[in-house]
């Protein structure tokens, strides 16, 4: 009986433990499904948005379209900057296994010379790779279709419609139009800065300099975009749709491309600067900075042998010497400073000195640059001959706040705020000035002999050619001022509308016209008798000018002779001029580095430009140095 009793107990034991193993596996079971169900509720209602988004998204590729960048137009209607399409043989380094065999393999189809693959190592190193980057620019016909039939043995390697910028002028107005070039991390915060990433999708290239730069945003335009459906492959199945991009707007500039060109070779080899300016508007007629350098060298990637020749040169052509470069004035500054002294009281135009040839104070001498000095000086003359005996008197008399603010209304030593980056301040000197420049307190003061120099723009003195041409242009326009710019309006691409740029004037200087005028006769009388006579002998208009000489180093009391010194260290030349005398139509100013005597080298290139503005005249080459004149300024 007890075993009877013990079988049949463990035969329950048996039951019940396959029962609760049958009931575990069906719970697991029944737990499963409700997690299917669950996990299918959730993917099919609850996220069901969600999923057929990421869905379409994996089907539908957006591709971006770059819109044409907007052209740049001379006030004549030249066509300075301009866009055209050419084939590009691009590779997608992420798709490539061994990149320098598949570039080897292709050299063997499609011309690679080793200018072409540094540019492309040079874009890899600053690109990521599966960003698709040309390895060979501006394909024939015949090229393309060679590639084309070989296709299939280059995965990742495509043939591309570019726009490409080109500059018809070459290197004409390079420094006032800038270039293009291929986008780095610097642009991107830019265009992160201005929120303008997704406009910028699919774009490689971008303004650097000059008004490309400045103008950026509204010559890039807008992108467009298609959807195109793909397969599981990643290839193109057929096209969904498309928003067409819009082109960037046209700038129109006040500039005059002939008058630019001309002016450029007005200069021949010399290294300069000359800006001209409408005294009436503001509008830049001219801005040169020589030697120049051609744009369309950095449209591709500019060659690492041309980069070093450009900026390994001692004569610095990549230096907008126009805005950047600050420059004593020399005697182009005796006109304000006559001006300054009729406004502020110092002097009358009748009032005259006796002019040794010197004046001495504080146990120095001064010298004037003709011996023996010019004998009786008014304030007419004195502009006239250019006598610096006159202005070391004047300048001590006026001491040196009364001069810096009277200079800093014409906008001397300070920004003119004209539309491209970069500009520099220049020097206006002050106490003030003095304090913030050094930083030992025994450097810190100022001496009142450190005003006398100042007279006749020399000392601390240094300002841009902007500088003296917006002053020239606020003398010439009778004290009203305007900012100078390049560009005259803006074309919107979509409606056509043109915005005009700069139509009010900065500020209305609150001069006498009697002294206005009495510093407009005596800078003609400096063109007719004076000076620049020489230069602007048998001109068929009346103008006004100032030549200028400014020391490169101190002399020390010894006589100048730039035939005994090295180029580099031989003064400047300067020259400011405005025409005709009754209605300026142009105001200006030339320097021309280690050029010497103004009234030698800067004014008949001044002549040359005011010739052909004026009246049309061709120069038959460059300008030519005048003589040295028997009065130096």
């Amino acid at each position: 009986m007890r075993l009877r009793y013990s079988q049949l107990n463990t035969q329950d034991s048996e039951l019940d433990r396959f029962r609760f193993r049958i009931a575990f596996a069906a719970s697991i079971v029944v737990l499963a499904f409700a997690l299917l169900i669950g996990r299918f509720v959730y993917l099919q209602i609850i996220r069901h948005d969600y999923y057929t988004t990421r869905a379409e998204d994996n089907r539908i590729s957006l591709v971006p379209i770059t819109p044409n960048r907007g052209v740049i137009l001379d006030r004549n209607g030249t066509v300075l900057a301009r866009n055209y399409t050419a084939f590009t043989l691009e590779i997608t380094p992420s798709k490539i296994e061994n990149l320098d065999e598949t570039i080897d393999s292709l050299g063997k189809l499609i011309e690679i010379l080793p200018k072409d693959r540094r540019r492309f190592r040079k874009l890899l190193e600053e690109s990521k790779s599966f960003e698709s980057l040309p390895i060979r620019t501006r394909l024939s016909d015949e090229e393309v279709a060679r590639f084309a039939a070989h296709r299939y043995l280059f995965p990742g390697i495509e043939v591309k419609a570019r726009l490409f910028r080109q500059y018809p002028l070459g290197s004409v107005a390079a420094h006032a139009l800038g270039y293009i070039n291929r986008i780095n991390s610097t642009d991107l915060e830019t265009i992160e800065k201005n929120e303008q990433e997704a406009n910028y999708k699919g774009t490689d290239h971008i303004g650097k300099t000059g008004l490309e730069q400045k103008y950026e945003f509204q010559l890039h335009g807008e992108t467009g975009y298609e959807e195109v459906e793909i397969d599981a492959g990643g290839r193109a199945v057929r096209n969904l749709s498309r928003t067409a991009p819009v082109s960037g707007n046209n700038l129109t500039l006040t500039l005059d491309a002939r008058l630019q060109e001309i002016t450029e070779k007005a200069f021949g080899d010399r290294r300069g600067a000359l800006v001209a300016i409408e005294p009436s508007t503001g509008g830049i007629l001219a801005l040169v900075s020589t030697p120049s350098f051609d744009p369309n060298l950095f449209v591709d990637g500019i060659r690492s042998e041309d980069w070093d020749q450009l900026n390994n040169s001692p004569d610095r052509p990549m230096i907008n010497r126009a805005l950047n470069g600050a420059y004593p004035p020399g005697s182009t500054f005796k006109p304000f400073m006559a001006l300054a002294a009729l406004e502020l009281g110092k002097r009358t135009p009748g009032q005259a000195i006796s002019d040794p040839g010197f004046f001495t104070f504080g146990g120095h001498t001064f010298r004037d640059d003709k011996k023996g000095g010019h004998g009786l000086v008014d304030m007419y003359k004195s502009i006239v001959v250019s006598c610096d005996t006159y202005y070391y008197i004047l300048a001590n008399d006026m001491g040196i706040d009364n001069i810096s603010r009277f200079m800093g209304q014409l906008g001397l030593g300070m920004k003119t705020g004209v539309d491209i980056e970069g500009e520099s301040e220049g020097v206006l000197p002050s106490q003030e000035w003095k304090k913030r420049r050094f930083k030992r307190p025994e450097q810190q003061k100022w001496f009142a002999g450190e005003t006398i120099s100042i007279g006749i723009g020399q000392g601390y003195n240094a300002y841009t050619p902007i500088q003296l041409a917006q002053a020239m242009a606020a003398l010439a326009n009778n004290g009203v001022i305007f900012r100078p710019h390049l560009v005259r309006y803006i074309t919107n691409s979509k409606t056509g509308e043109k915005t005009l740029i700069e139509r009010e004037p900065l500020r209305t200087l609150p001069w006498k016209p009697q002294n206005i005028e009495f510093i407009k006769k005596a800078m003609v009388g400096v063109n007719k008798e004076g000076t620049g006579a020489r230069a602007f002998a048998g001109a068929e208009y009346e103008s006004g000018g100032k030549t200028g000489t400014a020391q490169v180093f101190s002399l020390k009391g010894a006589e100048y002779k730039a035939s005994k010194l090295k180029q580099e260290l031989r003064d400047h030349a300067l020259f400011i001029a405005f025409a005709p005398a009754d209605q300026p139509r142009i105001a200006l100013a030339v320097l021309v580095e280690n050029g010497g005597f103004g009234a030698q080298s800067a004014a008949p290139i001044a002549r040359m430009v005011i010739d052909y503005y004026l009246l049309g005249k061709l120069p038959k080459g460059p300008a030519k140095d005048d003589e040295t004149p028997e009065e130096e300024e």
